[in-house]
């Protein structure tokens, strides 16, 4: 069972920045980014990285959002930029592993407020 300790989020005005974090237990041969959630709507990627690989974003945020790791720590970080009022959702942490079998597996974190608002 992977666990995922999410932190960051909150209350920012539109341009400005927030930095979210997520830790996770479990192996580090993984793909772990970032979702949100809007109320009334879909969860949507919003950006994800394999460890090893390359990142991929959202064309939402393209250009705003970066989204890093520390392998050695097994944590991803979202750097928001440039944050806008569509951006305001619940942010979900993901840690997504596929075996050699096959087999495939999510975990998900318990979510962090994200509201850009004047």
């Amino acid at each position: 069972q992977v666990q995922l300790q999410e932190s960051g989020g909150g209350l920012v005005q539109p341009g400005g920045s927030l930095r979210l974090s997520c830790a996770a237990s479990g192996s580090a041969v993984n793909t772990m980014g970032w979702y949100r959630q809007a109320p009334g709507k879909q969860r949507e990627l919003v950006a994800t990285l394999p460890s090893g690989g390359t990142p991929n974003y959202a064309d939402s945020v393209k250009g705003r959002f970066t989204i890093s790791r520390d392998n050695a720590k097994n944590t991803v970080y979202l750097q928001m930029n440039s944050l806008k009022p569509e951006d305001t959702a619940v942010y979900l942490c993901n840690y997504h592993k596929r075996y050699i079998n096959g087999r495939e597996v999510d975990y998900w974190g318990q979510g962090t407020q994200v509201t850009v608002s004047s």
